[in-house]
């Protein structure tokens, strides 16, 4: 009886020492709304319109009146509906966490939570915890749709579980820029839309950016005698793209054609100076790391303020 009621006073002690008091509220507020419910049934619903369409659209006709899905194209299904949720993740990560500190500072509770006992720290990781674990929630129940490639193979778990794993990188790295927009900046509005910006422009300007020098390195190439080497350093920007850097997992020839300058003389067989998902996680480590710490330092940006006047004075 006594090993069962130490046993029953341990587990209240680490599920206190897991949850926080603001994360237990985040969670709470997040999860037991109906707009939970809504924005997973949206989520569900986007992601089978897409899966099934794909199928519908390349379906074969026998030319019997009847008609079947090629297993042959079960691979290209899988980054097609890969890159399906990576655009939504997108859509929906910096308008979960965009708001979470000024949001705060909009109702006015800011100033309560920071008089708390729980740190800088504490408040800035657990309102991001909050609004990953409700995303990681939307993209783990999608599980089911990927599971239609496996009817047709082509795909292994493991590259199933690969993808996922790019997934929550991806919902941590851009989750970290709206934490920290929404704590530079005083309105969730322009929060959101800051966050909005950088995200398009990491998946759509990247690109644009690249084909635009791309284009303008190749026309300078083609003009000399004497070509140099294939390597073209715009690639590198390609490597900041979301997209490119999933498809480079399992289509390594495209950091090879990314890097390679596509001109007649141009030699296909080199190597990329680095792949791009390896590029994409290296940097984005980085940005992330930085984030949430300029996030953790101006979460309080009064306080460290008045603290520097006083030793100055003193």
């Amino acid at each position: 009886m006594s090993g069962q009621s130490a046993a029953k006073r341990r587990l209240p002690d680490l599920r206190t020492r897991l949850i926080n008091p603001v994360l237990g509220k985040e969670f709470t507020l997040r999860m037991r709304t109906s707009r939970s419910m809504w924005a997973l049934l949206f989520y569900l619903t986007a992601i089978g319109i897409l899966a099934f369409g794909f199928m519908y659209i390349f379906r074969m006709d026998h030319g019997l009146g009847a008609a079947s899905f090629d297993p042959g194209r079960s691979r290209t299904m899988f980054l097609f509906i890969s890159l399906a949720q990576l655009g939504l993740i997108a859509f929906m990560t910096p308008g979960l966490t965009a708001g979470v500190v000024s949001g705060e500072r909009e109702k006015q509770t800011l100033n309560l939570l920071l008089t708390t006992q729980q740190s800088s720290t504490s408040i800035i990781l657990s309102k991001l915890v909050s609004s990953l674990g409700f995303m990681t929630l939307l993209v783990i129940s999608t599980m089911p749709v990927f599971s239609i490639v496996f009817l047709y193979g082509g795909i292994s778990p493991g590259q199933v579980g690969t993808v996922f794993a790019f997934y929550l990188f991806t919902m941590l790295s851009f989750g970290s820029f709206g934490v920290l927009f929404s704590t530079l900046m005083k309105r969730t509005m322009l929060s959101v839309i800051t966050s909005y910006g950088l995200t398009l422009f990491m998946y759509g300007g990247t690109a644009f950016l690249y084909l635009i020098l791309n284009l303008m390195i190749v026309n300078s190439v083609a003009s000399q005698p004497n070509p140099p080497g294939y390597y073209n350093w715009t690639g590198f920007l390609m490597g900041l793209n979301p997209a490119a850097a999933l498809i480079s997992i399992f289509e390594p020839d495209l950091s090879r054609s990314i890097f390679r300058v596509a001109w007649s003389g141009s030699s296909s067989a080199a190597e990329a100076p680095i792949e791009l998902w390896q590029e994409y996680f290296l940097v984005y480590s980085v940005l992330t790391v930085i984030a949430v710490l300029l996030s953790i330092r101006h979460i309080r940006p009064v306080l460290k303020r008045k603290r520097k006047k006083a030793a100055g004075q003193g």
